[in-house]
């Protein structure tokens, strides 16, 4: 146990974060540099090693926490990065970006603020890449296979990692022009800067993983002549159908998925464009979806320099505590001020757009909305309650809702789907096609991304089973498992 008494006598203290009229005249992460070392030991010592390790169950991956909080404790960085990577192939991302399902079931967490688990992470993580310690770890010999990995995020760089450790020869495929698929393009710059990517992927390139950008599968590939030419393939290219508002003046000029808009603002921060051609710069700006692409668009848009940013939510606006039917250790719906709401901005929920107003030129210029409630279980609107707000800048940011299947990948392989669109798998992540495998967002449809890397994971000991007949890789879940989170 790290400190006996660490959550009795130290509070929980986060990290903070740089002032809000200061970081939204840059891309840079909004934390404030080197915050975390001078608190993290004793935080990670509030950690009370619990006999029944909940956190352990809130987490997709399995994380052995309790233990890499007793080495940070101790300030034995080396030993709690290799228990950090025992579990997680890329902490400095989940460290980062993951809402922290853990916290939630954090056994502390039942009358006392949970242990900062996040924070702990990414501060060993940190500490292990300024300390060296995170080192390429090629295969002692090849096995002779070929993998082919078709998709660049999470799950298909966790299955490409390992699959490589195991020995395999291994190709990642993506259609973009730079690897790291919704981590490279979808998340800003501000909330994970692309250098944390850069990083890993050359230390995935020294073990001998090779990577293809400007590739897809599907169109400039078919689908067939890959699988005859590898031993295996790996289907990890996401869920990345971004669900649509199919209503009047959905195709006025301004009104944009979020994925069409965020991409575009990391390419500036790439250099490869100065200016976004779809940018916020004294426009008022709606966000029509309140999760977290939501606030990425939020955040984005007021370092655009967006006149006013509103984001609408058709949902109930969530409670502070935990609801009766959401107890602990499970992960709840609970109200959240991210970074990009304490940069301002107006959130309004329980409504829903009727249509958009555009002016002569094709231009959106208003959205209309219309205040809604649930009654018997069915959303209907609240009569007299239409109004109208400005808009000349509208992102759909309402989740996905399933595999692309306009590119011929889907058909090409032959895969079957199960009943929501993703593509159908068993419990070794095996699709209906032999050698062909599926893993995260593809096949679990739209999640986060701690289940991404342990699909990834999961995923890569089904493939090497498959190969050589068995598997020393770790296998964290199986499809057919239930986490505590929703």
């Amino acid at each position: 146990m790290a400190d006996p008494k660490g959550f009795l006598t130290t509070g929980r203290e986060v990290a903070k974060t740089r002032p809000a009229g200061e970081r939204v005249k840059d891309w840079n992460e909004v934390y404030v540099p080197g915050s975390l070392l001078p608190i993290i030991s004793k935080q990670a010592g509030r950690c009370m090693d619990c006999g029944i390790p909940f956190c352990h169950n809130g987490c997709p991956l399995g994380n052995l926490i309790p233990e890499w909080n007793d080495y940070a404790y101790r300030e034995d960085w080396t030993a709690a990065s290799e228990r950090l990577h025992a579990t997680n192939n890329f902490p400095e991302f989940t460290g980062r970006l993951c809402p922290a399902p853990c916290e939630s079931a954090c056994v502390l967490g039942i009358n006392q603020p949970a242990v900062t688990i996040k924070n702990v992470e990414v501060s060993i993580i940190d500490k292990a890449w300024d300390s060296g310690d995170v080192t390429p770890q090629p295969p002692e010999r090849l096995s002779g296979k070929t993998v082919a990995v078709i998709g660049s995020g999470p799950a298909g760089l966790a299955a490409a990692q390992q699959l490589t450790r195991a020995g395999h020869t291994v190709a990642v495929y993506e259609r973009a022009d730079r690897i790291g698929g919704l981590l490279r393009y979808g998340i800003p710059e501000f909330k994970m800067e692309k250098s944390h990517i850069n990083r890993r992927i050359e230390q995935m390139r020294a073990e001998g993983t090779k990577f293809r950008t400007e590739v897809e599968i599907g169109k400039d590939i078919d689908a067939a002549k890959l699988r005859r030419r590898y031993d295996a393939v790996v289907i990890a290219a996401g869920a990345t159908v971004s669900r649509d508002l199919p209503v009047p003046g959905r195709e006025l000029n301004g009104v944009h998925f979020a994925m069409e808009y965020l991409p575009l603002a990391n390419k500036v921060q790439e250099g490869d464009l100065t200016v976004s051609p779809i940018s916020a710069e004294g426009k008022h700006v709606v966000v029509i979806g309140g999760g977290d692409t939501g606030a990425d668009c939020v955040g984005t848009a007021h370092r655009q320099g967006a006149a006013s940013v509103t984001q609408l939510e058709i949902m109930p606006k969530p409670g502070e505590e935990r609801n009766a039917n959401q107890p602990w250790p499970t992960f709840p719906m609970l109200y959240k001020v991210t970074s990009a709401h304490e940069e301002g901005g107006e959130r309004v929920y329980s409504v829903s757009t009727t249509h958009f107003e555009g002016d002569e030129d094709g231009n959106v210029q208003a959205l209309h909305l219309v205040e809604v409630e649930f009654k018997d279980g069915k959303l209907e609107q609240k009569p007299g309650t239409e109004r109208r707000i400005p808009a000349q800048l509208v992102t759909l940011a309402m989740g996905f809702t399933g595999t692309d299947q306009a590119n011929g990948l889907v058909q090409q392989f032959g895969l079957e789907l199960d009943g929501r669109g993703n593509v159908a798998r068993d419990g070794d992540y095996a699709t209906n096609v032999d050698g062909v495998f599926v893993a995260g967002d593809a096949g679990r449809g739209q999640s986060l991304i701690v289940w991404a890397i342990a699909e990834g994971r999961s995923a890569a000991r089904g493939v090497d089973r498959f190969l050589t007949g068995a598997s020393a890789l770790p296998a964290p879940i199986r499809p057919t498992d239930r986490s505590l989170m929703v």
